[in-house]
């Protein structure tokens, strides 16, 4: 059975900092892109992060750019988001997602996903 397990959400005041770690399980990831998105409340799932299966490539939405980083770990069968100088508006539950074919920025491209962590950022 493939799972995806994220964890390290938490609640941290604005401007802080959190790890977010996605392991995997099942099966390995190596050969696949993976993602993070996020969702808050009422509102859509969005992109956040992807990276190519070597670790060679990253992508960001505009909104975390220069802020959040993310990386992987191919021995570990883990991806990791890096996030710094938090807003408010980071608040959501982020998903680690493992991609299979299409356009990074988009959820159909993704068809492994994990259940959430929750990310509360405080003013």
């Amino acid at each position: 059975q493939v799972q995806l397990v994220e964890s390290g959400g938490g609640l941290v005041q604005a401007g802080g900092s959190l790890r977010l770690s996605c392991a995997a399980s099942g099966r390995s990831f190596s050969s696949n892109a993976m993602g993070w998105f996020r969702q808050a409340p009422g509102k859509e799932r969005e992109f956040v992060a992807a990276i190519s299966w070597s670790g060679g490539s990253t992508y960001y939405a505009d909104s975390v750019k220069g802020r959040f980083t993310i990386s992987r770990d191919n021995a570990k069968n883990t991806v990791y988001l890096e996030m710094n100088s938090l807003r408010p508006e980071d608040t959501a539950v982020y998903y680690c997602a493992g991609h299979t074919v299409g356009s990074y920025y988009f959820l159909a491209a993704y068809a492994y996903w994990g259940q959430g962590t929750q990310v509360t950022v405080s003013s």
